[in-house]
């Protein structure tokens, strides 16, 4: 059976957060500190930001179905408390090389701008 496009809202730690990733030696690696608005899960603030700054901006359309996500998406893989800090923490995230286009100043500006 063919996939479908299935309507409605899914937490992005479903398709982003991959604890038991390890990033392969191709991966562009990017640290974030991430200050969280109070009550949300820290997996699923990482993942947004893994899916925001990589394929979770692309419209999500039936073209979804053309592109291979499970390739393109960055993948928030750790997070770490800050030292002496309470509020904040870090999240490790993974892009994969082939998410970037040749010109990868232009990919570390929206990596580096999110």
């Amino acid at each position: 059976m063919a996939k479908s496009y299935k309507a409605g809202v899914q937490d992005y730690r479903d398709t982003y957060w991959d604890p038991d990733y390890t990033p392969k030696d191709s991966d562009v690696l990017a640290c974030f500190k991430i200050t969280p608005q109070p009550g949300l899960p820290r997996e699923e603030v990482a993942a947004a930001v893994a899916a925001e700054s990589s394929t979770g901006t692309w419209t999500t359309v039936w073209t979804d179905l053309l592109t291979d996500l499970d390739y393109y998406k960055g993948r928030a893989y750790a997070i770490e408390d800050v030292p002496g800090d309470d509020e904040c923490y870090y999240a490790f995230i993974a892009y994969p090389m082939g998410l970037f286009e040749e010109r990868f100043c232009r990919k570390r500006d929206d990596v580096a701008g999110w």
